[in-house]
């Protein structure tokens, strides 16, 4: 028996839907981007005192990395339930795991209270976070991307991702304001804990808003085919990890290649620009955060041009375009920082995520148009998270540690230049996506739909 295909949104609820995706994800990245800007300007203090200034730096982005680890742990878990039970619950979960952990980092006490229980407790709670964001990302942009209509996917898909500067944003405005009205010793004392703890308050809105919103109309319909096919044909549904593993390999492996240079110029762009500004090109703290928290409002606008652009030029044009811009930016973003101008450090990291957001703004359409609802959640997030492990998780630190050997910033260029060349590859063989009408992807799969008549999942 036929299932009809989904009705599609009504222009009111998708705004709707595209706000709750779009406030949940920026509460999320603005606790998991606070960790990064506090990593690389308070943390070597009070839970690594004993090292050398550079090295507490190496060790607090080493916590920071950590959190990465833990995201493809969460895309395999949310993406699993996700593609089971459906994009909303699992929405609500991340969102409340985020935001007590972050809540809770802003009252562990440091080093100097607890000893070596610090750094051990501060670790445990970065898992945490990289756990819920490895789920956040692949609801969220699902949830709007199955609502959306074809022909406004990349438009529409793009607002989540701007929850990434939002956060950014939210998270260096917060720290400018209060580095700028408290003193150094104030802000290392008891300052810093002020926007982990404001935390809380994000969460119960973001909560609010995420729980009003529907179900994806796509993902229902899948759902109900599903089951009839189960019904009819008297097979079991195959585990959706399993079938990506199986049938759609080749796309998991492109999203893979596509995050290399987006992920880590991303965060050489935002969080390793905070050390490279401060200890090496001597420029003030308040400087750097506010030329990042400048670069992330344009950052914040642009993104949703570069996914409307997406829509009538395809999604590897534009993506090709964001991963050629970052290679070749590398060398001038530090050329820019070394001249200790604020005018031009701010060109730097500007330039920087516009270039970057011409790889963003499409990304979640792009990875969304690649897989079959019913396995999309577990596709989309395992293709994006596990590349985070390889790329943003390590950028910091490495970026850190060729400054540290070499005292010189064209090892880090070359760094990010290895990056896009990668990336150019992956995205370069890919298949355009634009236009693909997610519920005919789905009718055309069927026959190949995640069952199993052995009677056995998997």
């Amino acid at each position: 028996m036929a299932t009809p295909a989904p009705a599609p949104t009504a222009p009111g609820s998708l705004r709707r839907i595209v706000a709750a995706s779009l406030i949940g994800t920026t509460i999320e990245w603005y606790d998991f981007f606070l960790y990064g800007s506090a990593a690389a300007l308070v943390f070597n203090k009070l839970f690594f005192p004993n090292e050398e200034p550079l090295v507490g730096t190496l060790l607090s982005f080493l916590t920071y990395a950590v959190g990465f680890a833990a995201r493809p742990v969460g895309a395999l878990v949310f993406g699993h339930y996700g593609d089971r039970l459906g994009r909303k619950r699992l929405l609500v979960l991340s969102l409340l795991l985020m935001g007590g952990a972050t809540f809770c980092i802003g009252l562990l006490p440091t080093f100097g209270t607890i000893g070596v229980a610090a750094p051990v407790l501060l670790t445990m709670l970065r898992l945490v976070q990289g756990f819920a964001l490895g789920g956040e990302w692949g609801g969220a942009v699902l949830l709007v991307s199955e609502h959306g209509d074809a022909k406004r996917r990349g438009f529409w898909a793009s607002w989540p991702q701007t929850g990434a500067p939002a956060g950014q944003l939210l998270a260096t405005g917060v720290l400018s304001a209060l580095t700028a009205l408290l003193s150094d010793d104030a802000f290392t004392s008891w300052g810093w804990r002020i926007p982990f703890l404001l935390s809380g308050v994000l969460v119960m809105v973001g909560l609010w808003i995420r729980l009003s919103v529907d179900e994806s109309p796509v993902f229902k319909a899948a759902l109900a085919r599903a089951e009839a096919r189960k019904a009819e044909e008297s097979a079991i549904e195959r585990l959706p990890l399993v079938s990506v593993l199986r049938d759609h390999w080749r796309d998991v492996l492109v999203a893979m290649g596509a995050r290399m240079a987006e992920n880590i110029s991303y965060y050489v762009i935002t969080a390793f620009v905070l050390v490279y500004s401060v200890e090496h090109a001597a420029l003030g703290k308040q400087t750097a955060l506010n030329a990042v928290l400048i670069a992330s409002a344009v950052h914040f606008a642009v993104i949703p041009a570069w996914g409307a652009l997406s829509d009538r030029v395809g999604r590897r044009p534009v993506y090709l375009l964001g991963a050629a811009g970052v290679g070749l930016w590398a060398f001038p973003f530090f050329a820019l920082i070394d001249t200790r101008s604020f005018p031009a450090l701010l060109l730097a990291v500007t330039g920087g995520l516009v270039l970057h957001g011409a790889m963003y703004a499409p990304q979640a359409a792009f990875f969304s148009e690649m897989f079959a609802t019913r396995m999309r959640y577990s596709g989309a997030s395992i293709g994006a998270q596990f590349a985070s492990v390889a790329a943003g998780a390590p950028a910091p630190l490495i970026a850190t540690a060729l400054l540290a050997a070499y005292d010189s910033s064209v090892p880090i260029s070359l760094y990010v230049i290895a990056a896009a060349l990668l990336t150019l590859v992956a995205v370069g063989v890919a298949k355009e996506t634009r236009g693909r009408d997610l519920d005919a992807l789905d009718a055309e799969t069927a026959q190949d739909a995640p069952l199993a008549r052995s009677g056995r999942v998997g």
